[in-house]
C-alpha cells in the first residue's frame, strides 16, 4: 500500500478526471501517464466511474489510480474493490479512521474540520472547495496552527494560479479537472491530454515578484 504522502509527492497535479464512457479509461490513463502524471483521480461522479477505475488499475501499470466523490463507507469499500490505490472525499466521512487498507484524502474547508480530521488520523487533506474556501490565503493562515498538516487544493485551481498554490511550504500538490477537460475526453484527443499533463507536471512554484502568465 503507497501511503498518501508518497502519492502526493508522484507530481504536482492530481488531474481529477469525469469519465462517462469505460472505453475511454485506459487510453485517458496513458496519456495522463505519458505526459507525467501518474496519480489519477478517477471521481464517481458518472455511472462509469467504478469501472474505469477497475480498468486503469488492471490494465495501465505505470498509473496510480484513485477515486473520488466518495462520501460514504459503501463508497470506499467500492472503491477499494475496484483497486483504487487513493481515495478522495469532499468532506469528512463519519467514524472514518485514517491507517485503512487504502490511502485516504478527505476534503476541508475550515480550521473545525481540520481539528475532527486530525482527531481521525489524518495529516493529508484536500482544501475544497479552494477558491471558495479561501484559497492561497487561508492555506498560508491554516499553516501556523495546523503545521503537522498539508494539503491538495482543489477547486477553481488553474495553470494560472497553480504556482501560487505549490509555493507554499504546507502544500504538497494541486487537483485540477484542467488537464483532461470532459470535451477532450469526449473526442479522445489524447495527444493534448498527454501535452496538457507535461504542461501540468513541469509546474514550478511562482517566488515572490513572478508576474502571473509570465
Amino acid at each position: 500500500m503507497m501511503k498518501i504522502e508518497e502519492i502526493m509527492a508522484l507530481a504536482p497535479v492530481i488531474p481529477v478526471l469525469i469519465i462517462d464512457d469505460a472505453e475511454n479509461a485506459v487510453p485517458l490513463a496513458r496519456a495522463l501517464v505519458a505526459g507525467g502524471l501518474r496519480a489519477l483521480e478517477v471521481t464517481l461522479r458518472t455511472p462509469a466511474g467504478l469501472e474505469c477505475i477497475r480498468r486503469i488499475a488492471g490494465e495501465v501499470e505505470d498509473a496510480v489510480v484513485g477515486a473520488g466523490t466518495a462520501i460514504n463507507h459503501d463508497d470506499l469499500r467500492a472503491c477499494a474493490e475496484a483497486g483504487a490505490k487513493f481515495i478522495v472525499s469532499p468532506g469528512l466521512i463519519d467514524g472514518e479512521e485514517a491507517g485503512g487498507p487504502v490511502a485516504r484524502l478527505p476534503a476541508v474547508a475550515t480550521g473545525t474540520e481540520l481539528i475532527a480530521g486530525i482527531a481521525q488520523g489524518f495529516r493529508r487533506f484536500k482544501l475544497f472547495p479552494a477558491d471558495v474556501a479561501g484559497g492561497v490565503k487561508a492555506i498560508k493562515a491554516f499553516e501556523s496552527p495546523f503545521q503537522q498538516v498539508k494539503f491538495c487544493p482543489t477547486g477553481g485551481v488553474s495553470p494560472a494560479n497553480a504556482p501560487d498554490y505549490l509555493a507554499l511550504s504546507n502544500v504538497a500538490c494541486v487537483g485540477g479537472s484542467w488537464v483532461a477537460p470532459v470535451d477532450l475526453v469526449r473526442a479522445k484527443d489524447w495527444a493534448a491530454i498527454t501535452a496538457r499533463a507535461a504542461e501540468a507536471a513541469a509546474l514550478k512554484p511562482r517566488h515572490a515578484g513572478d508576474t502571473p502568465g509570465a
